[in-house]
């Protein structure tokens, strides 16, 4: 057990597991020891100045969620992967860090002989998909043995498939850079890239936004971004009422404290820019390694924030669209019968916002917009059906909030319940040769270096 929580958190800790790998193929690169040792110690910090962004982030974000809960008199269930992450693991812990090894091994040796070749380095999104396997085929009467095996196989089939299907709309992201993605919102983020390229006009981009010589300041990102969240702050602290977010701000004034939390906004998203501009100038070049010496034509999925600088402005369209869909499907949970979602300002803004840079690729500022908008109805209708296949948690008030897990649970549950053990392997074969299949049927799936040669 204590080897299992020692390896369970090796892996779920992006930081140390991405370290690890960068190590590996600086190694393998046969690169000096300065060389080694630098690259190893930046791509770990990288990792953790994105992460104290994320956290910043989380920070404001928190009481913007409370303060519209409060001013639009909404209650409900919240969305929140670690909440309902972390009361599972007093039940399912064993059977999550045992999935979630072998898992990674399984991503390894896919990556290794299919034409797939994406080595999935978001541990805790891992960590996550785990606990989700774990959870669902337990409550459907899954245990021991079939449950570790058929768990771990389905998580790491998921993590080359996801990769593969964003694949295509990441080359446009990033003009073709060896870099695939690794966020279990992928769903989400597909629907986002179709729909923009159905409806939108990928010549007018968010990142090109025309703006008087007067106003040429707002060109500046971090600028734009202050004011604009400067404005949302303050519309629903009025909206709250400033005696509910007196209880927030404590001593300060509570306009004061909603220009903090904006500016504070700001801020995280800032430092998250510099995180991935510092993990993409260190970790690309230490794949190179791992690409030559263990897995040929490998490439790093990583977290949805590497995504972001490549179009900032997308990424606060995005978020406005996807919060404005979770609202706007609120009135429809009821009659369906399905729990109401509260729209999480976490979820909405790192998937909200990944969608609408998915969606400018393809469709420009409209695409941003109406795909970001299709996430959100996404991450609220799918979180809601699967509450009823998390047993004793579905009623916890709370459930996960990204797309993949919600598809992945409810597909499982469904299945799992309906077949037991025979249907868990069944499932976890046919996403094993999936992996097969579409590598070789269709050529963009794969990273580009390997479509080349067809």
């Amino acid at each position: 057990m204590a080897v299992l929580n020692v390896l369970r958190d090796i892996l779920g800790t992006p930081a140390i597991l991405v370290g690890l790998l960068a190590l590996v193929g600086l190694l393998a690169l046969r690169s000096s020891a300065p060389d080694v040792v630098s690259g190893t110690l930046k791509t770990i910090i990288g990792f953790l100045i994105l992460g104290g962004g994320a956290t910043i982030l989380i920070g404001a974000l928190e009481p913007l969620g409370e303060m519209i809960s409060e001013g639009l008199g909404l209650q409900g269930v919240i969305p929140t992967n670690e909440a309902v992450v972390g009361l599972a693991q007093a039940e399912f812990g064993a059977q999550t860090a045992g999935i979630m090894g072998l898992a990674f091994l399984v991503n390894l040796l896919l990556a290794r002989i299919t034409r797939l070749k994406y080595v999935f380095l978001t541990g805790h999104h891992v960590f996550f998909m785990s606990a989700l396997v774990a959870v669902v085929l337990s409550s459907a009467g899954v245990g021991g043995v079939n449950l570790l095996l058929a768990g771990a196989l389905i998580v790491g089939s998921v993590m080359v498939l996801m990769p593969a299907a964003a694949m295509p709309f990441m080359r446009r992201i990033t003009g073709g850079e060896d870099i695939a993605l690794g966020h279990f919102g992928t769903l989400g983020y597909v629907t986002s890239g179709l729909v923009g390229r159905a409806l939108g006009n990928a010549a007018r981009s968010t990142e090109e936004i025309t703006v008087p010589r007067s106003l040429s300041f707002l060109r500046d990102n971090l600028v734009s971004t202050a004011l604009a969240m400067i404005v949302v702050y303050l519309v629903f602290a009025l909206i709250a009422g400033p005696a509910f977010v007196s209880e927030l701000a404590g001593d300060l004034n509570p306009f004061v404290f909603a220009l903090v939390q904006a500016l504070t906004f700001a801020a995280g998203v800032w430092v998250i820019l510099v995180g991935v501009r510092m993990i993409l100038g260190e970790i690309v070049p230490a794949f190179e390694g791992i690409s030559r010496k263990v897995i040929p034509d490998a490439v790093p999925a990583l977290d949805i924030p590497i995504t972001f600088p490549y179009a900032p402005t997308a990424v606060i369209v995005g978020f406005a669209a996807s919060v404005t869909a979770g609202l706007v499907a609120l009135p429809f949970l009821g009659p369906l019968g399905l729990a109401l979602i509260i729209p999480g300002m976490v979820p909405h803004f790192f998937v909200g916002g990944g969608a609408g840079v998915f969606g400018n690729a393809t469709g420009g500022r409209r695409g941003a917009a109406l795909g970001a908008f299709a996430n959100g109805l996404i991450i609220t209708f799918l979180p809601a059906l699967l509450l009823g296949y998390l047993g004793t948690l579905g009623l916890a008030n709370t459930t996960f909030g990204d797309s993949d897990f919600a598809w992945v649970g409810i597909v499982l549950g469904f299945v799992a319940e309906a077949g037991g053990p025979v249907g868990a392997w069944a499932l976890a074969l046919v996403f094993v040769a999936l992996t097969f299949v579409l590598g070789y049927v269709f050529p963009q799936l794969r990273p580009r270096d390997e479509s080349r040669r067809d």
